[in-house]
């Protein structure tokens, strides 16, 4: 035995075997090759937007071409009866009154009663001959324009954790939204404006609030901008008794000390960032007011989408808000989230029809029907949906029989419909089914990660690429999941 062998093992020996030397160097350069064309073709993790902290709203480039430079979604809070609006099933008119045999005899409220036909008559619409309910006239004109998704699925029965999942693709609390990874991928279009602008209803805010909107873990600079027409923006207008004069003065002044604090500290990126978002606050002291004033409006324009109805002033209010979101999109808002309905409250406030629902139903669908009709038939008209996307959605379904002892509807997450229309989507469409009661997805089912993922990619994203590290972990909108819904696109 050599000296040699008396200082090394055996595992040492290994290491120094020429085979076992040739192979793993074959086997590295390998891998570093494959990594090298994953990197090309854009299949490892991919780098995040570069932001500029002293511009974070700059326009920034997409993964691939887009058909859609920006979104509006028509969020209907409180869970709408697919049933009742857009997903026809004459087999429930059939079975009315009947038990479901097989069915749960509990659900989330309660005992479950027999099954209810459709608390409204459907009829052929358009070209296409789509059957929908006579509850929404308006909207149902419109029919041949849309692709509906009649297969969605979420994760809660529950609405705020629901409403999490649709507008953050979590159920728990914390993600960033849909809008906040949108003008964090894309920035905006208008640097005078929030790339991301949330309007509350008129009757008050979402289950989930501000999680609608927020930015979770993403820089703060990307969560939505919460405003309507009836409430502005808080704390934008001077203090009473500081002249216009004297404030632009005083701006003025700040943003020389804040550009000379920051000249003192270059790579600052958070200083930069905080000038920025007081900058945006300045442009917004002008911009806002603007877009807000309505009064610029055309008393056609005002009537065709109901703002001027006195009859019903949470009508005119919700639709004052549809002619903001028009204006907002019009100025180039990346993305802008439009409520209809507010927090649970029994279905009075919402689409939460749980015990009288045809009774709650009439009123809510005289406030969206109109104003959101002549919105889209607005936008179009003046060339918007070439490039703008609009979602219509709601945060889970409704049960084909009602509640026990009541005349409504329990939550049904396993089965529901959203419909899309505007840039990139195949219009007269209706993609997946729920089976012949409309109680669950059982064609190309999507769960809602599916439905973000299609957003994302008709902005030009591909979700898979579009992430952020938190905690160790790259965090997506889709988490893990996704795929895209091909059936609705052009």
């Amino acid at each position: 035995m050599t000296l040699f062998d008396q200082y090394n093992s055996n595992a040492q020996h290994g290491l120094l075997n020429r085979r076992r030397f040739l192979s793993d160097v074959s086997t590295g350069l390998g891998s570093i090759s494959l990594a090298s064309l994953l990197a090309t073709d854009g299949l490892l993790a991919a780098k995040p937007p570069e932001i500029d902290p002293s511009r974070p709203y700059a326009p920034r480039p997409t993964h691939f071409p887009a058909k859609a430079k920006s979104v509006l979604v028509i969020f209907c809070a409180g869970a709408v009866s697919q049933l009742e609006t857009w997903d026809y099933k004459p087999e429930l008119i059939k079975q009315d009154g009947k038990p479901l045999v097989g069915g749960p005899a509990v659900t989330f409220q309660g005992p479950a009663g027999e099954l209810a036909r459709p608390q409204y008559k459907f009829r052929p619409r358009g070209e296409t001959g789509k059957m929908v309910s006579d509850l929404i006239p308006h909207l149902a004109e419109l029919t041949d324009d849309f692709a509906f998704i009649h297969s969605l699925t979420s994760k809660s029965n529950t609405h705020g954790p629901a409403e999490n999942f649709l507008s953050t693709g979590f159920v728990a609390d914390g993600f960033p939204s849909s809008g906040a990874w949108i003008s964090y991928a894309l920035g905006s279009e208008n640097q005078n404006l929030p790339a991301f602008v949330a309007i509350p209803d008129p009757r008050g805010v979402p289950q989930a609030s501000v999680n609608n909107w927020g930015p979770g873990f993403l820089p703060a600079e990307f969560q939505g901008t919460p405003f309507s027409a009836k409430n502005p923006v808080r704390h934008l207008a001077p203090p009473v008794g500081i002249s216009a004069e004297k404030d632009k003065a005083a701006r003025a002044l700040l943003e020389r000390m804040n550009q000379r604090h920051l000249d003192q500290h270059p790579g600052d990126g958070k200083l930069a960032a905080r000038i920025a978002s007081y900058e945006l606050a300045a442009r917004m002291q002008l911009s806002v007011p603007e877009i807000s004033d309505l009064s610029t409006e055309s008393a056609h324009t005002l009537k065709s989408y109901g703002a001027d109805d006195t009859q019903n002033p949470i009508k005119a209010a919700f639709a004052r808000n549809c002619i903001l979101a028009r204006r907002l999109i019009e100025s180039g808002v990346r993305f802008v989230q439009l409520f209809n309905g507010a927090y649970a409250s029994g279905g009075e406030l919402n689409w939460d029809g749980h015990s009288k629902l045809k009774e709650q139903y009439d009123k809510h669908a005289a406030i969206l029907d109109q104003p959101t009709a002549a919105m889209i038939k607005d936008m179009k008209a003046r060339g918007l949906l070439e490039d703008t996307l609009i979602v219509w959605c709601s945060e889970f379904g409704r049960m084909p029989f009602f509640q026990k002892g009541a005349k409504g509807r329990d939550h049904n997450p396993n089965g529901f419909t959203c419909w899309l229309t505007g840039a990139g989507i195949k219009p007269g469409v209706s993609h997946g089914q729920t089976d012949e009661l409309g109680q669950k997805a059982v064609e190309n089912i999507h769960p809602l990660y599916d439905l973000n993922a299609t957003i994302l990619h008709l902005l030009g994203l591909n979700h898979e690429q579009l992430t952020f590290e938190h905690n160790g972990v790259q965090r997506r909108l889709t988490n893990v999941e996704g795929d895209l819904i091909h059936e609705v696109l052009r």
